[in-house]
């Protein structure tokens, strides 16, 4: 089976922009409201899984990496490293913030607190097209690699949509158990998907030995080439999702330490086992070759084939079915970030109030989880119905719309921090608070220039195709501006209690 190129309750006060404190709720069984999620149960490595699961390391190196590598040329490991380094610096500000900002709507409650609750809300409701079109793309992924796995092995033709229909059950009912089980899930697959792909770095060092270790990989120069701009927009959307962390912050245990900790080993993570893979699968076939062999039309095959020369049949064989398991994973973590987004703004008032229901047993986002399940089959149905590819059009068309939003988000929120932070650093180095979150903005605005201008490179499509799959964004936020405006016309104090929901204050 050939994986495709994948592009990849307070009190009003005078300034109605200034934090109002929030009223406690009620507790309920085991410490748990009907709005407040259960807390104390993530850990730091649980947000580990949920991150890098989410990131989808096979995906990315099966179906990612060899497109990077065809339309950037040999320095398609040194951008995976500066990606890292540009989000760590975003992470820097991020995390500091999460100190002082607890909420599930992470990107709205922090663009809210640092450049004002109109603002926020915009920025909520291009988060919930975000993150609501990512869950059901990846399913849509699902289905086609599964079907494609289960006729290379039996010979049997087993429509994509029923198994991604099959994969939105499943991750719906882990979303609505306890999210130790979902991090449970997560962390198996994680560790197959990594463990597949140290095997073929293994093969590829040791037969080819410090061959295949070409520093001319990480010279500067090699990102002079006329397609850098494009591959940076796919490596960028590789680490899509790290910024979980900060959406389960309600739920962690010691979250001042577990966030901040669990960002950093994400995004450390994934930089370097990303551009250590890229590397050794250029490796593998030389510098030169494997760059010809990226642009060639066999090019997606690119790490399979590289596991197949390096170690064997049996592991190309084994990536192909763990890539279905790599999506499952993505599909689980995205649903249930996507969930927590349309619980908190549910919890808000900003969408109806039934998304904001918890499950008294399992603490879970209950009623958020049943809309975020609809929707996924809605979309899968409809791709269905209308004969849709599901990798190249319903994966692809949602995930680049989706991606480009949360570039967005990530751009929003380094200024945020940086403007919360202005005043007083709250005893932080200005490092940390003022210039990081500086840079990674410059940064992640160019990104985001960039990914609108190359947006055919994540869609793979051209003209009105790409303006109608780029015009939800752009309409979502004026839509949440409105919102937000109206809300401060008719109701200051509501205005004033907007993102005041904090785990430690109530």
């Amino acid at each position: 089976m050939r994986v495709p190129p994948h592009p990849t309750a307070a009190v009003s006060t005078p300034d109605p922009d200034a934090p109002a404190p929030a009223a406690p709720a009620p507790a309920g069984p085991d410490g748990v409201t009907g709005t407040r999620l259960a807390a104390g149960r993530i850990g730091t490595f649980d947000l580990v899984f949920f991150v890098v699961a989410a990131a989808a390391p096979l995906t990315v190196l099966a179906g990612v990496a060899p497109f990077a590598i065809g339309i950037g040329g040999p320095g398609a490991p040194l951008a995976y490293l500066i990606s890292g380094a540009l989000l760590v610096l975003f992470a820097a500000g991020f995390t500091a913030m999460s100190l002082y900002v607890r909420n599930a709507g992470a990107f709205y409650a922090y663009v809210a607190r640092g450049l004002g609750r109109t603002l926020g809300v915009g920025i909520a409701y291009v988060a919930v097209v975000s993150y609501n079109l990512i869950t059901p793309g990846v399913a849509a992924a699902f289905g086609y690699f599964a079907a494609g796995a289960i006729r290379d092995a039996t010979g049997t033709d087993v429509p994509w949509w029923a198994l991604s229909v099959v994969c939105v059950l499943a991750v719906g009912v882990l979303g609505w158990l306890r999210v130790t089980l979902s991090a449970k899930v997560l962390g198996i697959a994680l560790v197959l998907e990594v463990l597949s792909l140290l095997v073929m770095d293994g093969g590829i060092l040791g037969k080819r030995g410090t061959a295949a270790l070409d520093l001319g990989s990480f010279d500067p120069t090699t990102l002079a080439g006329g397609g850098i701009a494009g591959m940076f927009v796919l490596v960028i959307g590789a680490f899509t999702g790290f910024e979980a962390t900060a959406i389960y912050a309600e739920e962690a245990r010691d979250p001042r330490r577990t966030v901040p900790r669990a960002t950093f080993i994400a995004i450390g993570f994934l930089a370097l086992f990303y551009a250590a893979g890229v590397w050794l699968i250029m490796g593998a076939f030389g510098t030169d070759e494997a760059v010809t062999m990226a642009r060639a039309a066999a090019g997606p095959d690119l790490t399979f084939q590289a596991g197949e020369l390096y170690v064997g049949a049996w592991l190309s064989d084994t990536m192909h079915g763990l890539i279905v398991v790599s999506a499952f994973a993505a599909a689980l973590a995205f649903h249930n970030a996507a969930a927590r987004y349309l619980y908190a703004l549910g919890r808000e008032g900003l969408l109806p109030r039934y998304l904001g229901r918890v499950s008294a047993r399992q603490g879970s986002p209950s009623g958020a989880v049943i809309a975020q399940t609809a929707f996924n089959l809605l979309v899968v149905l409809a791709g269905a119905a209308l004969a849709a590819d599901p990798y190249t059009v319903v994966f692809l068309w949602t995930n680049s719309t989706a991606v480009l939003g949360i570039m967005l988000m990530q751009a929003m929120a380094a200024l945020a921090v940086w403007a919360f932070f202005r005043q007083d650093r709250r005893g932080m180095s200005a490092a940390r608070v003022v210039w990081a979150p500086l840079v990674s903005f410059a940064g992640l605005a160019v990104l985001t220039v960039l990914a609108v201008c190359h947006f055919d490179l994540l869609t793979g499509e051209t003209g009105m195709t790409n303006v109608a799959l780029l015009a939800p964004l752009p309409l979502v936020l004026v839509a949440g501006l409105c919102v937000a405006l109206r809300i401060r016309r008719d109701d200051p104090h509501r205005y004033a209690s907007l993102t005041t929901t904090d785990v430690e204050k109530d």
